[in-house]
């Protein structure tokens, strides 16, 4: 289905407008604090499970704001008057904001897009804006979207926002913009911003977004993966791609077009030729576990050369629970039960012809890198984790460059601290003289836990950046009645790694 389906957009040319609409949002409390406020946790819980019925409710009053998320947040037909005390009507209506509503609804209006409060991570007041329903816990749910549209900000966005390391850059890529949720993040951390869409309507909406955030607008270019950007370079690319592995290319916003999980293999080979040296690129992806592969050997050959890469595997689903996951997002578990069964079959067969098992999701992290070898981790970690986590990313790859400078005779010389909020557990039957294993868990950042003997335990314990790790463990084999040149001999090993995954951090 084409475009010209879908309802026409708000004008991108008036920048007085949107900076009118803007004031009026913010100052009838249009934001994320002020929909809380006003609809109460449960009613907002609601809202984001496409539930309307309790903010229908929460908001039959006659203020303002009521008739703002009525308008915007629950699509529903306003009166004149109602919106004329909130909203530069005119204004709005020659813009192509609002439209009036249909002729049988005397003067009520109705908006052209979906506009959502988003609070940004310096306490900015934004704006997400995207096509009429398709905000995720939208006014009319997920599901049976027309080809083109442009949904709003929803898990996958956010998990990519909050894992982006925001280190202040001269120039960012945000590759498949969409609704440009991760540009108008990027705005405050780069002079230079360019978003990129196979879809323009992405693109104009992207640029509505930014108008109603009041950001700075960015260089929007049509094309597909590393196209509209030739051969120029960045500090930071991001990309939460069309990285559905399906069947066929029906839905632009989620399906790549590409066989398999070509697409996001393609679009990670490709991104180490357009970073500067030391720049990021991070992207959300999906891969296929192969009969026959073992899936972190497939995810190692997609890192180019030159790069470090951090990868975390997330999740992973059966081929049946992933085909049902997106032929429901797609709205066809609501269609003929025959043309349902067709579409389900169609996707076991591709799985069956590939000879997919399963497919992970999860996030993929490059670094540009000067080093010989570089550094590639593949890991699988399904556990909670604390957002954002941006400097946590960035950490780990500072805590690579220190350990590849640094050889086991360094490593003792060095002097390390236990990072904050790192508590030890021991683990052992009631009553025992000693635990059966100890094991160290972070409470922030990435919520590791990791298993370590006595001696690993102890060192980590007396680590407060005063004493060289050599004498700490001179001291512990003192302790212990153990050989101080064997322990040094067998413990750098563990050090590496309880500084790897961010546990031990060196001093000063």
């Amino acid at each position: 289905m084409s475009n010209s389906s879908l309802s026409p957009l708000p004008a991108t040319d008036r920048p007085d407008v949107a900076a009118r609409l803007r004031d009026a949002l913010i100052g009838a409390g249009f934001t994320a604090d002020g929909l809380l406020d006003l609809l109460g946790a449960p009613a907002y819980a609601a809202l984001a499970r496409s539930e309307t019925v309790p903010a229908l409710r929460a908001t039959r009053g006659d203020t303002p704001l009521e008739a703002l998320v009525r308008l915007f947040l629950l699509q529903q037909p306003v009166a004149h008057a109602r919106v004329a005390d909130a909203l530069p009507v005119d204004a709005c209506l020659e813009s192509g904001w609002l439209v009036r509503a249909a002729p049988d609804a005397g003067d009520d209006l109705a908006a052209t897009v979906d506009v959502r409060p988003y609070g940004g991570p310096g306490g900015e007041d934004w704006f997400i804006v995207s096509d009429l329903g398709c905000a995720v816990g939208g006014a009319r749910g997920i599901g049976g979207h027309e080809e083109g549209v442009v949904l709003g900000v929803g898990g996958a966005s956010t998990t990519l926002a909050g894992i982006t390391v925001r280190t202040p850059v001269t120039s960012v890529l945000d590759l498949g913009t969409g609704s440009g949720i991760q540009t108008l993040h990027a705005t405050r951390q780069a002079t230079r911003v360019t978003a990129t869409d196979v879809n323009p309507r992405a693109l104009h909406i992207t640029a509505l977004t930014l108008a109603l955030s009041g950001a700075p607008a960015a260089d929007l270019r049509e094309g597909s993966l590393f196209e509209p950007v030739r051969d120029e370079t960045y500090d930071l690319i991001v990309s939460n791609p069309p990285f559905v592995i399906s069947p066929g290319a029906r839905l632009t916003y989620r399906d790549g077009g590409m066989g398999g999980d070509d697409l996001c293999r393609t679009l990670v080979q490709q991104a180490g030729e357009r970073l500067n040296e030391g720049g990021f690129a991070q992207f959300l992806a999906n891969w296929q576990h192969v009969e026959g592969e073992d899936w972190p050997d497939r995810l190692r050959s997609w890192v180019p050369c030159g790069c470090d890469a951090w990868i975390v595997q997330r999740e992973v689903q059966d081929v049946t629970q992933y085909a049902e996951l997106w032929l429901r997002d797609a709205g066809d578990h609501r269609a003929d039960p025959a043309e349902y069964q067709a579409r389900y079959d169609a996707w076991l067969d591709e799985f069956e012809a590939r000879k997919v098992r399963a497919v992970g999701f999860g996030w993929i992290t490059l670094r540009r890198t000067g080093a010989a070898e570089p550094s590639i981790t593949v890991e699988e970690w399904p556990h909670p984790v604390e957002q954002p986590l941006g400097d946590t990313v960035r950490a780990h790859f500072e805590r690579l460059d220190y350990l590849r400078g640094h050889d086991d005779a360094a490593l003792l010389a060095g002097h390390f601290r236990l990072v904050a909020e790192v508590v030890q557990e021991q683990v052992g039957l009631p009553g025992a003289e000693d635990p059966e294993h100890v094991v160290l868990r972070q409470n922030r950042g990435m919520r590791r836990a990791t298993k370590v003997d006595t001696v690993g335990a102890g060192f980590a314990g007396v680590c407060d950046g005063t004493l060289s790790a050599g004498r700490i463990l001179d001291a512990i084999a003192q302790l212990v009645g153990e050989d101080p040149v064997l322990l040094r001999d067998r413990t750098p090993a563990q050090i590496r790694l309880l500084v790897e995954q961010g546990f031990l951090e060196p001093a000063g």
